[in-house]
This record gives C-alpha cells, structure tokens and sequence, in this order.
C-alpha cells in the first residue's frame, strides 16, 4: 500500500510535538506524554523509539509509580549538537558555543577596528572556527550558527542597511554559510536578544515583550504571544529611527532627531567628549566613581530613554519593557531617570500595567538569543510550516 502524505505529514507534525514536550518538560514517561500530546500510547512509543535511535532523547531509568509498573522517564539530549551564536555590534563581536540547551561551552570576544564586510567576514569565521573547533565529541556535532546584526535583515539572511556599520546589502547569509559549511540563520540583532530574554532570561513568563537593544545604536524585538512580530516585510522594531526632535540631530540613517541620537552608547559617548572619555567602559568606571559629570551624563541619557520608552508603552501596552545591551551597565545611574520620565509621559492606564526592567542576561541576551535560533532551525528542520 502507497504511504499517502497526508499520513507522512501527521508522523511528522506528531514527531515535532513529542520532541518539544520533552525538550520543555523532561524528564517525562511515555505516559505522560501521551496524555500531554493527546496521542495514544502506540503512537508516542513509536514516535520516542525514533527519536531515541536519532540521539535526541534517552532513557534515565524508573520515576514513580503510580499504582502500577514504574514507568521509564525521558530526556532530551542536550549534548547531541552544538550551537554557534554570534552577537555582531559596531565595536565588537561576541561569539559563543552552547549545547542544545543554552549552556555556554566556549567564547570568543573579538574588538572591531574595520567594519568593511570583507574583514569582518574574516573576523566572523576565524571566531566561528576556532569555537567549531572546541566542540565535544557529539552526534550532530555543529549544528548550525545563528548571528544578530545591528542592522535592517530580510529572510535571506541579507543585511540590506546597518548604517552604524556602513553595510547595505550584504549577503551575510550566503557568505557565512559558504564559508562554515554549517547551516546559517541571520537576524536583527535586538530581535536575537529578545529570543535570548524569552528563552533563557527575564522574559520567560511573560507574553508581551518589548526588548530595547540599546548599545551603539537602538533597535527593538517585539514578542506577542510568545512569538517575535517582524512586520510585512520581516523589518519591524527600528525603533531607534523613532523621531523625537523634530530639528534635531543629524543620524546616519539620513533622518533627524532619531531616538538613538539622544538615549544611545553612542550618544553618551558624544556627550563624554569633554570629559576626555572615548569608550563606554571608562564612563562606567567615572560613574563608580561618583564622578558628578558622569551622574549627570547618564541622567540626561536617562531622560531620553524614558521618552522612547513611553512611547512604546502608549503604542504596543506591553507586560513588560527590557532594556539590554551596553546600556545595562549603567543601569544605577539611568533607572530612576527612565521611571521618572515614564511616569511622566505614558498614559497612566497603559503605564500601569507595563514592567520595565534590564534584561538579566545583560549584554548576552543577543548572543544567546542567536545560538538559540540555530537550535530551533535544527530541531525544526522536520516540522511542516504553513
């Protein structure tokens, strides 16, 4: 009898949600997860034998009985693969390893002096390389890299504007792929982020999030519903490109008076001219040091992301705002500015309801959120999409 892809599609659809229970649930008994799944137990038997002669689940022994023969507990294999996730920014980039389940093996952190493609291409897969080359004798070995870009990204993986990078049009994609021979996921760098707080960060429990990037620039991921929200074309969250002077400063976009002109990395650093500071981490170190200049600065930039932030409140009445990046490290010194300003200036039924925070997984949120992509890609590489 010919095997019918209606039944073809059924096996896989099931198979994918078995494998996901166990990946969010383990350790689990067949049992359960057949009342978890809604399959019947011959089905979920089957489908975890395949799942256990691919590697990406074994047996641990015998959990609790309940009444009758103690049942066999399940767990997903998280050291079945490895994940490269790679943050690229305008100053730096950091590259990590994990297993299949966000747990960091290795990294690299590698300072940006050019940002022509062609040596950052370079840069990117020596630091790819040598963490591909750290990786634990395995069943999959490297499963693919994922890597978020400050930059305006399509679903070919081509960055087609990052003005902080000076980049249009850059099959990064197509490029890294070819040169890793790994599968290649790119995205924007503030959506990695949120997928990294949603995963393995301050987003866990809630369902509305909007993740604020704030590093050389500003970018957003938005999650509704558990999900990022891209826009029709797969481009929204430049939020950083929000105007709020209306004469204001010129940005590299080609625009004027854009948020991330006032609230930025970057513009703290402009700010920091006068005081002889030319990197970040010195302005941190001023601040600590209870320098007034610094305290100052940082109210100011403060003020500014409180203004942005009141407007994503008043546009998206999100559960929950989080601000990571860079801007994480002067969290001290801008809190009680931005909770002021927001107080201020959103509307006191969408502002009651919003939580801000800073993203606890700090400046790795991107990074993680990057590798975490490449595990959805390989363990999704059977799901059916519609």
């Amino acid at each position: 009898m010919q095997t019918t892809g209606d039944q073809f599609l059924v096996k896989k659809i099931n198979k994918a949600i078995v494998l996901d229970a166990i990946v969010r649930h383990c350790p689990l008994s067949r049992a359960q997860l057949s009342d978890m799944c809604g399959l019947n137990k011959g089905t979920v038997s089957t489908l975890v034998g395949e799942l256990i002669e691919e590697k990406l689940v074994y047996e641990i022994g015998f959990g609790r009985s309940s009444g009758g023969r103690k049942p066999v507990m399940l767990m997903f294999n998280k050291s079945a693969g490895y994940a490269i996730g790679i943050d690229l920014e305008v100053r730096h980039m950091l590259a990590v390893m994990t297993d299949l389940d966000g747990r960091v093996i290795a990294e690299r952190q590698v300072e940006l002096e050019r940002h022509d493609p062609a040596s950052v291409l370079e840069l990117l897969t020596g630091a790819a390389r040598s963490l591909i080359g750290e990786a634990p004798p395995s069943a999959y070995g490297v499963i693919g890299a994922g890597v978020g870009v400050a930059g305006i990204v399509d679903d070919k993986g081509t960055v087609l504007f990052a003005p902080n990078l000076e980049w249009e049009q850059v099959e990064l994609e197509r490029l890294l792929r070819e040169s890793l021979a790994v599968p290649v996921t790119i995205d924007n760098e503030a959506n990695a982020g949120a997928l990294g707080e949603l995963q393995y960060g301050a987003g866990k429990e809630a369902s509305g999030i909007v993740y604020l990037s704030v590093g050389a620039g500003i970018g957003a991921g938005i999650v509704t519903g558990g999900s990022l929200m891209k826009g029709a074309g797969g481009f929204s969250g430049e939020l950083g490109h929000t105007t709020i002077e209306t004469n204001g400063k010129r940005c590299r976009c080609g625009n004027k008076g854009c948020w991330e002109q006032y609230a930025s990395e970057s513009a703290a650093l402009e700010l920091a001219r006068p005081l002889g500071v030319a990197r970040f981490g010195e302005l941190i170190e001023l601040a600590k040091q209870d320098a007034p200049e610094a305290i100052r600065l940082f109210h100011e930039v403060g003020e500014s992301l409180g203004i942005g932030i009141a407007n994503v409140i008043n546009a998206f009445n999100p559960e929950l705002v989080l601000i990571g990046n860079r801007m994480v490290l002067a969290e001290p010194w801008i809190r009680t500015a931005i909770e002021r300003t927001v107080s201020a200036r959103a509307l006191p039924f969408h502002r009651r309801q919003a939580q801000i925070r800073f993203a606890s997984l700090g400046e790795r949120s991107a990074v993680m959120g990057a590798a975490f992509s490449a595990v959805t890609a390989f363990l999704s590489k059977d799901r059916v999409t519609w």
